[in-house]
């Protein structure tokens, strides 16, 4: 059986920025992927927005990871010639009684290290967007938009250069501890055998499926899995260009930060998500990415908050994203799982769990953190 340095179950976002550090590290690296495409989950169906670090409890580890991460991916996008763009957000109150909730937002944004958010009133947010409607607005200069696809082959890139190996097609099926490591069982492509290899660590970067990864490595104690819960979120597309030039989020919601509107690179803007909420752990029913037209309707309601002027039959059905949360509808936001031995006393093993939303903005991050686990 061959042996290597780590496995990293996962080639979204955060199991490549994982890879990509370690093997920078000169650790021998196989990133193990079970789709036949690098980032076809999670990293693939959400809004591209490098967030700020706004909405996080001062001292979480969200807080920590994104505002480090946001500062590492336009660095790294910008030596890389990674496309991204730092077009600024603006979160609006609709109504007086939301606009303590700014103030919050913008402490709580300061407290965790950014330090150029700034409060609004409606004429101030009307002269930067005139098509806005609200009472007032916090304007973060630093949240902008990337190109997720590019940013993930370029860390693929940097990874493979350093010596990292990348195994599409390449579930994972089971793990148990060998004596001085991880014998790890993957499956083939349709018709291929399984085959074992050895790892002194395993990573399980494996998104919606950590779980069920976790729960696949004998020995690893259930009680340090958190339950799953599991939320899908609707995203439509504007026909026609969007009169706005910055993001534009309404205050947060039970789950989620509202139905906003981004751009992308393109200038094309898009709504969304929304928050529908499933049964925690039930096989059924099957979450599929099929894109509900009915909810345009409910969108409409929001977005006319800000956007009264948006047109009817405006919206079409663009595509949706499952967030791999770990708390559930009415709880507060959990945070990010990010633990090694020193957590679940087990060797030479790093899950990451509930990695949602700013998942994307803090994966360089998680990167060195799960980097400086494995090599002390």
């Amino acid at each position: 059986m061959d042996r290597v340095d780590v496995i990293v179950v996962g080639a979204g976002v955060v199991g490549l920025a994982i890879a990509r550090e370690l093997a920078l590290a000169g650790l021998e690296v196989v990133i193990a992927e079970r789709e036949r495409l690098i980032g076809s989950g999670v990293s693939s169906r959400n809004s591209e927005v490098v967030h700020a670090g706004l909405y996080y409890p001062v001292g979480s580890v969200r807080a920590e990871m994104c505002v480090r991460g946001r500062e590492l991916l336009y660095d790294f996008c910008a030596a890389r010639g990674v496309p991204v763009r730092r077009c600024g957000k603006l979160i609006v109150a609709t109504r007086t009684e939301d606009e303590a909730k700014l103030d919050v937002i913008r402490q709580r944004g300061r407290a965790a290290g950014v330090h150029d958010l700034q409060l609004l009133t409606r004429e101030q947010a009307q002269a930067l967007e005139p098509e806005l409607q609200c009472t007032a607005a916090l304007l973060s200069p630093s949240s902008g938009i990337v190109d997720s696809h590019g940013l993930m082959t370029a860390l693929l890139g940097d990874a493979e250069n350093a010596g990292a190996a990348l195994a599409l097609t390449s579930a994972f099926v089971a793990a148990e501890p060998d004596g001085s490591g991880w014998r790890v069982r993957v499956g083939g492509a349709a018709g291929e055998p399984d085959f074992e290899l050895g790892a002194r660590w395993l990573i399980n970067a494996a998104g919606l499926d950590a779980q069920a990864v976790a729960s696949s490595m004998n020995g690893f104690p259930a009680t340090a899995i958190p339950r799953r819960h599991v939320a899908r979120g609707h995203y439509f597309a504007l026909t026609g260009r969007a009169p706005f030039s910055r993001l534009i989020y309404p205050t947060p919601v039970d789950g989620g930060l509202g139905v906003h509107l981004t751009l992308d690179l393109g200038g094309q803007a898009r709504f969304g998500p929304d928050v529908e909420w499933f049964e925690s752990d039930a096989a059924g029913p099957a979450l599929g990415y099929d894109v509900d037209a009915s909810r345009s309707l409910a969108f409409y309601a929001e977005v006319r908050r800000y956007w009264p002027r948006l047109p009817d039959g405006a919206m079409t059905p663009s595509y949706t994203g499952i967030r791999p949360k770990i708390s559930g509808p009415g709880e507060p936001a959990a945070d990010f799982r990010i633990d090694g031995p020193a957590q679940h006393g087990v060797p030479g093993v790093v899950q990451l769990f509930g990695i949602e939303s700013p998942g994307l903005t803090s994966s360089m991050a998680i990167g060195q953190r799960v980097a400086a686990m494995v090599t002390g």
